[in-house]
């Protein structure tokens, strides 16, 4: 019997974000049941908690779809690091957690009790071909002519990010899940008064404060500058993820760094699904951080 929890991810709220199951003390599980067992919880991402072998780092965790492993993803490293630390885990440098993954070492901060990630490098990015969004408009049911911009934003799981109008045009989306065999896909939108104005002309500013953390502290529960939904089929059943870390952290690199949009900023996702998480991103010493809330839902022992 081993240690097991399940975390609601980017909300405070339980039931309203991303869940990701985490077994606490993954050692000496087979890659093959490793797998099973994720196949098994039908959630987007089961964690693995192991022993690193980085001496820098505080634990490594291992991430599973119900099809395939990830070198990295976004709500699993919160919810994780959530885990670890609910359950005593003590970093090596109090409030800097380091996270070992299959794409290397991933530092996390912790302050007012939220968490957020470095983004991780793009393992592809640059603009999308016009060969690359044929895909992309028959699974969106759009035509060519309503993406605004496109872009890669591969920090591992593979995606390819497209902007549309607005939020609404977002929101509207009924995908054909089964147009083509294989995609990782995230739309972006942003809102009506949100801090790109492809509505209205003109970036809107922000009084937020950032701590010395790069976690943002404003109060904006309640707004979001866009509004993000991604899906994905990589050889199982199609799906739509809830909120996206990931995607999330990629979209920021591409739209901060193309001016699009200014930190800090509040990402909205999951609206679709009947969810309501936010994502949280800063910029600061170097780094973009993806932030947000964790709340531990499910607590006990599985027997693997």
């Amino acid at each position: 019997m081993r240690d097991f929890r399940q975390v609601d991810v980017f909300t405070a709220i339980p039931l309203k974000g991303n869940p990701v199951a985490v077994v606490m003390d993954g050692d000496g599980i087979s890659d093959e049941d490793m797998a099973q067992f994720a196949n098994w919880t039908n959630l987007s991402e089961t964690t693995f908690l192991v022993p690193p072998t980085d001496p820098t780092a505080d634990y490594r965790v291992r991430i599973f779809t119900p099809d395939v492993e990830l070198p990295f993803a976004g709500h699993p490293t919160i919810g994780t690091c959530h885990a670890w630390l609910e359950a005593g885990g003590v970093p090596k440098t109090p409030g800097t957690i380091i996270q070992e993954c299959g794409v290397g070492l991933v530092t996390l901060r912790h302050a007012n009790d939220r968490l957020a990630f470095a983004a991780p490098p793009l393992i592809k990015g640059g603009p999308a071909s016009e060969d690359d969004l044929a895909p992309v408009c028959k699974v969106l049911q759009i035509d060519r002519s309503e993406i605004v911009d496109a872009q890669w934003a591969d920090n591992g799981p593979g995606w390819i990010a497209v902007m549309l109008k607005d939020a609404q045009a977002v929101l509207d989306l009924t995908p054909d899940f089964g147009a083509v065999d294989s995609y990782d896909i995230g739309v972006v939108g942003p809102t009506p008064l949100g801090v790109v104005g492809l509505a209205n002309g003109e970036r809107s500013s922000r009084s937020d404060h950032v701590d010395d953390v790069g976690i943002s502290t404003g109060s904006v529960e309640n707004s979001a500058d866009i509004t993000l939904r991604a899906f994905f089929r990589a050889g199982g059943t199609p799906a739509e993820d809830p909120v996206t870390g990931s995607l999330n952290g990629s979209v920021a690199q591409w739209l901060l760094g193309n001016g699009t949009l200014t930190a800090p900023y509040v990402a909205s996702q999951g609206t679709a699904m009947g969810r309501d998480g936010r994502v949280y991103i800063d910029e600061a010493d170097g780094d973009i951080w993806v932030g947000g809330d964790a709340v531990t839902v499910i607590t006990g022992e599985v027997a693997l």
